[in-house]
């Protein structure tokens, strides 16, 4: 049985961080994982680009439970911080839109990051191997990892949730929670491309067909692109808007967001002749469906009344999605182990002290962007600066 300070289940983003945190405070860590490699999420992110963090986190671009829960970790360790990291390692990075931040190269460059920062806290990474047996009694955990022992004080959850199964994904941190007694929210995919019944099938024939538009789901709304799928709906505004989307509700698209009131009248009375398809600004073939669901023609046979309903419709237009593609294509999940039983300063379970969770494990979901990068960031540092010696 190997002794440690810290044991860290998960070599992803916050398991990284946790694990170089605490590292670098002179606490002796391993990380355990059963994939053959660190960093696998990270490698795909941003196709391969790693949208490492968001210019503009904040606690309200979060779901969970507790809205406040994420507000201790983000507030001090920020996406500048994680950028401070980032350009003291030489890696070249840029802005896209939204504040959302790319390696300019490979996604390899920050997982090569973490691992440098590992390195320099000489924490040790075991890969490879199933995760057995946690045990825990006399103020020690045990983990069994392959056919090796583990002990430690402190045991951090870093496994993430259910989503991107082909990476390894699995919901063990659910399990390993419940086993000490943490409630855990029930997960659900999240930034997650929508699906459409059989008589939505006009517009799932509309596939690889993409337009800007204001997703509305529950209170959320999002001004992004919406893209048609031979299954149903996806592009960024629609993932974002899965978030907050509940089965049995609808989604309301907003096709023309920067439309004024009145705007089919006035192209009546500037081009009579003009067909509502033509009128719309939208790609072609999405324009024609819009305007035989809403059977209207050429705008000067359309009275004004028939096109202000049209203006309507196409302002609040209703989808009402039978599910998600599900955790297979899921960037992330909704739900995870509840916070109220973690200190929001330290990650720690109140009631069973030197248990941490952090990152995607957690009840805590951030927006497409980077959100979810920063508060594997953010969690994983609080945890490293919270973990004491065994003689502490």
């Amino acid at each position: 049985m190997e002794t440690f300070d810290a044991i860290v289940l998960g070599a992803g983003g916050a398991g990284l961080m946790a694990a170089a945190v605490a590292g670098q405070r002179g606490r002796r860590v391993v990380v355990l994982d059963h994939a053959e490699a660190p960093g696998k999420k990270i490698l795909i992110s941003g196709g391969g680009r790693c949208n490492f963090t968001n210019l503009h986190t904040a606690p309200d671009r979060y779901l969970s439970a507790n809205p406040h829960f994420a507000k201790s970790a983000l507030g001090r360790y920020t996406a500048r911080d994680f950028l401070d990291m980032v350009e003291r390692h030489g890696i070249a990075w840029h802005e896209k839109t939204l504040g959302q931040l790319f390696c300019d190269g490979s996604a390899r460059a920050i997982v090569d990051m973490l691992l440098g920062e590992c390195e320099l806290g000489g924490a040790t990474i075991r890969l490879g191997q199933p995760l057995g047996e946690i045990g825990h009694a006399d103020g020690r955990f045990t983990v069994r990892h392959g056919d090796r022992g583990y002990t430690a004080p402190a045991l951090v959850i870093a496994t993430g949730g259910p989503s991107i199964p082909k990476m390894g994904a699995t919901g063990v941190a659910y399990d390993i929670a419940r086993r000490f007694g943490l409630k855990v929210v029930e997960p659900r995919p999240a930034l997650v491309p929508l699906t459409l019944p059989g008589d939505e099938a006009l517009f799932r024939a509309l596939s690889g067909v993409a337009t800007p538009v204001v997703a509305r789901a529950g209170k959320a709304a999002f001004a992004e692109a919406a893209l048609f799928t031979h299954r149903g709906l996806s592009g960024p505004a629609i993932l974002q808007a899965s978030s907050y989307w509940r089965h049995g509700e609808a989604v309301a698209i907003d096709f023309r967001p920067d439309a004024s009131a009145g705007w089919l009248t006035s192209a009546k009375r500037a081009r009579p002749r003009a067909t509502l398809a033509q009128t719309l600004d939208l790609p072609a073939r999405l324009a024609e469906v819009l305007a035989e669901r809403l059977g209207v023609g050429e705008l000067g046979a359309t009275t004004d009344r028939a096109l202000a309903d049209a203006e309507r419709r196409l302002s609040d237009w209703r989808f009402h999605p039978d599910g998600t593609e599900g955790c297979a294509k899921a960037e992330v999940t909704v739900g995870g182990i509840a916070t109220d039983a973690l200190s929001s300063k330290t990650m720690e379970a109140r009631k069973v002290p030197g248990f941490y969770a952090v990152g995607e494990a957690v009840d805590v979901t951030g927006w497409l962007g980077g959100y979810n990068f920063q508060w594997a960031w953010a969690s994983g540092w609080a945890a490293g600066q919270a973990i004491l010696r065994p003689s502490a």
